[in-house]
């Protein structure tokens, strides 16, 4: 299991722990994290759970495949240079403490 935390623009945050082998995107769903949404259920055919990984932990997210490459430059809020879709990003103890920010719609 790992501790994660979802930080959003308020200030709020919303931290749950998540079985291991569950992408992110699900568990935020799981958990009522604001603006995480999931249209597709993980398929890769939309953005809506774009979120900002803590850069301390960027590099343990795993890599960004050409598809999710592709549906980044479609969020609703500019990709930036640690941005990810949740649905790619799956819970394991090398996670433990992991935090993303939510980026709020413009």
């Amino acid at each position: 299991m790992a501790k994660i935390t979802w930080k959003m623009a308020d200030g709020s945050e919303i931290s749950a722990e998540i079985k291991d082998g569950l992408n992110l995107m699900e568990a935020a769903t799981a958990n009522n994290v604001p603006h995480i949404e999931g249209e597709c259920g993980g398929c890769l055919s939309c953005a809506t759970c774009h979120v900002f990984v803590d850069p301390e932990w960027y590099d343990r997210t795993g890599e960004v495949d050409e598809i999710e490459d592709t549906m980044l430059e479609m969020t609703d809020v500019e990709r930036e240079d640690n941005s990810r879709l949740s649905c790619q990003i799956v819970a394991s103890p090398e996670l433990d403490g992991l935090v993303l920010y939510v980026p709020e719609p413009e």
